[in-house]
């Protein structure tokens, strides 16, 4: 409930304080003289982007200022928890200030509870707060989602919409993990087949340990054949030519060696002599055998093997070193690891089967609380379609109709809300088409039709007890029949006159009943059903200057305002006219 409304140099407002009544406010005046000025004092505390054109001329900036009582603070409460969990301050008494400050040059500043805060802070709690019904503002309830939760609200479905959310919730949780399993068996089975293909593939070649290498040597010595055998034959030559030419008369390094053994051992002096002879001895014996070691490799010469073949091979063993090696050591460790590893990896197919099961089952289940949801819905659309005809045949818009449409569908097509398109159609006059809300209106009828709504809503709240878990009305995040809710209507008056003024002005009166409610009228018909009343007007005047006052009326003062309202002057007819005005425009017990 907004307690106190204070504005200083918005437009031609210098300064203004109202506090208005917990039940309805009327500000009236005359045409020009101001009154949209406190509606964009509204809009700014509640978020709306500045503009700062509306600064008072000759001033630096605006400041607004709106103080609002949110009830008792809770987790219960949206707007306390909303200003909690953005970590500021929140008042004993439960009261919230929002306050906006606007310059002619740079950027505007919003403060909640006396704290700077973010824009967007300030439009949410507002959101909570007030709801404004003008023409710039009934856009929002043109919204799918608006129109949803104005319908569930009404139809006191929460038990309904909570079991749908909770069987919607665990269909989705139990659908996201199948899909997880899904995608991580997808790549399980991607990586089997890869190893399965790399082990195959490293089979087929079947390396041994070290045969890249031993390969490589052995190529080396096929490239180098002829170097190899000429050096071969050149030591072999100087060591034992015979084995070269079996009729070669040069005696061999061993055999000249076995003379200087002879020599020495022929002097018969032990000693050193002896130990030379010794020495040469096991020379000769590695000499022996490095003669047969090299006079093999003659003979192997010619049986090295086909050099293609073996850079075929080596061709074959690089490729697999390429992707696990760097050598064949490393692919052979690779494979063994790889055998393993696919020895270890289980495909489930019964657990995805099962899990399948289950997400049927749920969302079996989540079909089943939808279609519930939607019989609710469909039965409070019918309802509430009907008691909105009649409200609006009352102000003066006889033949206008609303019907409400619940279309469920199809069932895959079924989201965390249910599974209706719910559409707000209107028709404005008898034999038009029914066309959704804000492209079938004026300002005026809108208003009144949003009047209507609210004023069936917050009835059947009364009638039923109110459902603290929904949204009623047709702004954000805020509740029907909850005497901390602000309503404000501009425009609602468009085109009405006569007895339809009257009982317009007794609708507002009973919306009033349940919540507060502000009107902006030019009807005394309207203005004398509300609990107190403001006039805004023109102040004294200096050159192209006009400063606009706001003042409270009341008693005679009121008084002359309807009569000036009803016929433009304070005639004794006037007068009288306007205290009978005042007296019957009374709801009745």
């Amino acid at each position: 409930m907004l307690e106190e409304l204070e504005v200083r140099d918005l437009g031609p407002i210098h300064h203004a304080l109202l506090r208005p009544a917990a039940g309805m406010t009327a500000i009236t005046g005359e045409t020009g003289a101001g009154k949209s000025m406190l509606l964009n004092a509204i809009r700014l505390i509640s978020g709306s982007t500045a503009r700062p054109q509306l600064v008072s001329p000759g001033a630096h900036e605006s400041w607004v200022q709106g103080i609002f009582d949110a009830g008792r603070a809770g987790a219960e409460n949206p707007v306390t928890a909303a200003i909690s969990e953005a970590g500021l301050p929140l008042e004993d008494e439960g009261q919230i200030f929002l306050a906006r400050t606007m310059p002619v040059k740079g950027r505007s500043r919003a403060a909640l509870n006396g704290r700077t805060a973010p824009r967007g802070l300030l439009e949410e709690v507002a959101g909570m707060l007030v709801t404004v019904h003008g023409q710039a503002d009934q856009m929002r309830m043109a919204s799918p989602a608006r129109q949803r939760e104005f319908l569930d609200a009404y139809a006191g479905d929460g038990p309904q919409l909570e079991a749908f959310s909770k069987a919607f919730r665990q269909y989705r949780q139990a659908q996201d993990h199948l899909e997880e399993l899904r995608n991580q068996q997808s790549g399980a089975m991607a990586q089997a087949d890869y190893l399965r293909e790399s082990i195959a593939r490293i089979d087929r070649v079947d390396p041994h340990s070290g045969e890249d290498r031993e390969l490589k040597a052995q190529r080396d010595r096929i490239e180098h054949a002829a170097q190899i055998s000429q050096g071969v034959m050149s030591a072999l030559s100087a060591l034992d030519s015979g084995q070269i030419d079996p009729d070669a008369d040069a005696p061999s390094a061993t055999a000249l060696v076995e003379r200087a053994i002879a020599a020495l051992e022929g002097i018969g002096v032990e000693g050193v002599f002896q130990e030379s002879a010794q020495r040469l001895r096991s020379l000769n014996a590695d000499l022996s055998d490095l003669v047969f070691t090299l006079s093999s490799q003659l003979d192997d010469e010619g049986q090295e093997g086909d050099l293609d073949k073996i850079n075929a091979r080596i061709h074959d063993l690089d490729e697999l070193t390429r992707r696990w090696g760097p050598d064949i050591d490393d692919v052979l460790a690779w494979r063994k690891k790889a055998a393993f590893e696919l020895e270890d990896m289980d495909a489930s197919p019964e657990k995805l089967e099962e899990l399948q099961g289950q997400v049927e089952q749920l969302r079996g289940s989540a079909l089943k609380a939808a279609r519930t949801l939607s019989a609710s819905r469909a039965k409070a659309a019918r309802r509430l379609s009907d008691l909105v005809d009649g409200e609006l045949h009352s102000l003066a818009m006889a033949g206008a109709g609303l019907e409400i449409r619940v279309r469920p569908r199809q069932d895959q097509d079924m989201d965390g809300h249910g599974l209706d398109q719910i559409d707000f159609l209107f028709r404005p006059y008898p034999g038009s088409d029914l066309l959704p809300m804000g492209k079938s209106a004026s300002g005026g009828e809108l208003s009144r039709l949003m009047l209507a709504l609210e004023l069936v809503a917050a009835e059947g709240r009364t009638s039923s007890g109110p459902d603290r878990s929904g949204h009623g009305h047709a702004g954000r995040d805020s509740q029907v029949g909850d005497p901390t809710m602000t309503f404000i209507f501009d425009e609602v008056d468009a085109g009405v006159g006569g007895r339809a003024a009257v009982e317009l002005g007794r609708r507002l009166a009973r919306l009033a009943v349940t919540a507060q409610v502000i009107v902006v009228t030019h009807l005394p018909q309207v203005a004398s059903w509300a609990d107190r009343q403001f006039v805004v007007a023109k102040g004294r005047e200096g050159g192209d200057a006009v400063e606009t006052l706001v003042h409270q009326v009341e008693g005679k003062d009121r008084e002359r305002e309807i009569a000036r309202m009803l016929a433009g002057s304070e005639s004794t007819t006037s007068l009288k006219h306007a205290r009978e005005l005042l007296s019957s425009s009374r709801l009745q017990a």
